[in-house]
């Protein structure tokens, strides 16, 4: 029955608001006009020095030092508890909060440290945020639609409701992590950014006259603004890269099958042509790592039948920093500046390009990279969004009623469409095969540019046009979405940030399509300066150990 759904929305977004001690509640919140920038010292005002300390801390110095005995996890869990309040009334970047729940779980772990004398895993006492995809004991789960208020995924009186938990949620809670809130997404999470009618647009805490990205926007902002120290993302067609590279973070799209995905929620479920990743983003390269190597030290096949049995391999992690740290070894990069139909916006040319210089300074070679057949493997991956006509999405919004983000109308319309048959899924599973022969054989033939004799180590490339988009700006999705059609590995690097007084368009620019036209109207230096810009480096399927070494030897070139 379709309810009243702004009533509905109402409540809930009034009830996050007030599960937020008043002791940690704002006066005033400023206008993005009154404070663009929320975060350094904007938000310090509102901490003590030992809560910026903790919560400026990244998730492998935490660990560190509740593994010392040095702080406690009661303490660490409070100063992000409140430090994400503060996050929430900024930017709007909370779905749910369990700070009870999780201060009792942090009480245990210092228990149990007191007793035993050690950590109960590699994640003791680090607090985790979690995308609102994530099944959690007695919290809900709305994935941004008011349809799902009160249900278990749309569903009433399900026995899963306030029970059921992911897998993934399972072995957090092995490896001694701290859950507290879980964070905001765009409603059907298929959006370049963040909006829902429950907690309306999620704002980028560096810039809030920009958006944070999406689907997992909630996630990038909350972090960008420190308020976690790692969190945990999905990614479809850049979910985990644009939030993280918006907001000057690094995240990793794993391949489909190496990390759990089991017991999550989800749009387009059964469908499995192009599936959806789950990952972590963080404020250093080396947080995403504990997070990657802490999970699979779960053995989650034995938990989750799609994942691939494929423990840390640290000698793909090793050979990187032998060659990084050897005066013979080089490694060899492919970039590609621009997909022909969107060019990068001026931050984003810089970034690629300062990135290209760093790793040429270092010793090391870059070649030009020219994607085969790019456009149609993008529409090959897109025609998969849609598969059932949008039918699993607008069942969602006819549970209440609400109206659909303009966001996401873009890509489902207004109403449902007709079905692809059998045939035609089948046929766009040839095309994208045919698609990823091709891209491995280019891949295989640079062997015979890089002059040393093997193939290219990883792509430079931008993740979007912009540093980070406008609101109802964010249209072009060639630069992340390939990565998903080819299910290959990709991590994001922060590089710099915008400036309004060098990063400008060459005068006479004439824009090489109707898209690109319309990026390069969107552009106003004035609004993006100061905007983080990033960086993506894609590998070939399942290189994460490698691709995550890379983004941190690469990040050190660039002094991240």
């Amino acid at each position: 029955m379709v309810t009243d759904w702004k009533s509905l929305a109402t409540a809930k977004r009034e009830a996050i608001l007030q599960s937020i001690p008043p002791k940690w509640r704002i006066a005033k919140i400023p206008t993005a006009e009154e404070q663009k920038d929320v975060t350094g010292a904007y938000a310090q005002e509102f901490l003590s020095q030992k809560e910026i300390e903790i919560t400026e801390t990244d998730a492998v110095g935490i660990a560190e030092k509740v593994a010392a005995g040095q702080w406690s996890a009661v303490d660490v869990t409070e100063a992000f508890c409140h430090r994400a309040s503060l996050a929430h009334q900024l930017l709007n970047c909370l779905h749910e909060t369990f700070f009870d729940a999780a201060l009792a779980d942090a009480k245990a772990l210092d228990a149990y440290y007191a007793e035993h004398k050690k950590t109960k895993g590699p994640l003791h006492g680090v607090p985790v945020s979690l995308k609102d995809q994530f099944h959690v004991k007695n919290v809900e789960t709305t994935m941004g639609y008011v349809g799902w208020i009160g249900t278990f995924e749309g569903k009433k009186e399900d026995p899963r409701q306030g029970t059921y938990e992911s897998e993934l949620v399972r072995e957090l809670r092995e490896l001694g992590a701290v859950l507290y809130c879980k964070t905001s997404v765009p409603h059907t999470l298929m959006a370049g950014e963040t909006v829902n009618n429950i907690i309306g647009y999620t704002w980028n805490p560096k810039d809030r006259f920009l958006c944070s990205g999406g689907s997992s926007g909630g996630e990038g902002a909350l972090i960008g603004f420190r308020g976690s120290p790692l969190g945990l993302g999905t990614d479809i067609g850049g979910s985990i890269r644009i939030p993280a590279g918006f907001n000057g973070l690094f995240g990793i799209r794993p391949s489909a099958g190496r990390l759990p995905y089991e017991g999550m929620a989800n749009s387009m479920d059964g469908q499995n042509s192009v599936l959806s990743v789950v990952g972590p983003l963080a404020t250093t390269a080396r947080s995403v790592k504990l997070m990657v190597q802490s999970l699979l030290s779960q053995s989650p096949w034995l938990y989750d039948p799609l994942v691939v049995e494929m423990p840390w391999r640290q000698e793909q992690e090793d050979d990187v920093w032998n060659t990084a740290n050897s005066a013979l070894g080089e490694f060899t990069f492919g970039v590609l500046k621009t997909d022909g139909v969107v060019n990068p916006q001026p931050p984003v040319a810089r970034a690629v390009q300062m990135v290209v210089k760093a790793i040429e300074k270092a010793g090391h070679k870059v070649i030009p990279w020219e994607s085969p057949d790019h456009h149609a493997g993008i529409t090959t991956t897109l025609k998969t969004w849609t598969f059932d006509g949008g039918k699993d999405v607008h069942d969602a919004f006819a549970l209440s009623g609400e109206p659909i983000a303009e966001q996401i109308s873009m890509s489902y319309g207004n109403a449902p469409t007709d079905q692809k048959t059998a045939s035609d899924i089948a046929a766009n599973n040839v095309a994208q095969r045919q698609w990823k022969k091709k891209y491995l054989d280019a891949w295989n033939s640079t062997a015979s540019a890089t002059g040393t004799g093997n193939p290219i180590d990883a792509i430079i490339c931008p993740l979007a046009p912009y540093p980070a988009a406008r609101p109802k700006g964010y249209r072009w999705y060639a630069y992340t979405v390939w990565v998903n059609g080819l299910d290959y590995t990709s991590v994001v690097v922060p590089v710099t940030n915008a400036d309004k007084n060098i990063d400008k368009y060459e005068p006479g620019y004439t824009p090489v399509s109707d898209h690109d036209k319309t990026a390069f109207e969107d552009y106003d230096a004035e609004i993006y300066d100061g905007a983080h810009v990033s960086v993506q480096l894609v590998g070939r399927r399942f290189q994460e150990e490698k691709m995550l070494a890379l983004a941190e030897y690469v990040g050190q070139l660039l002094g991240k």
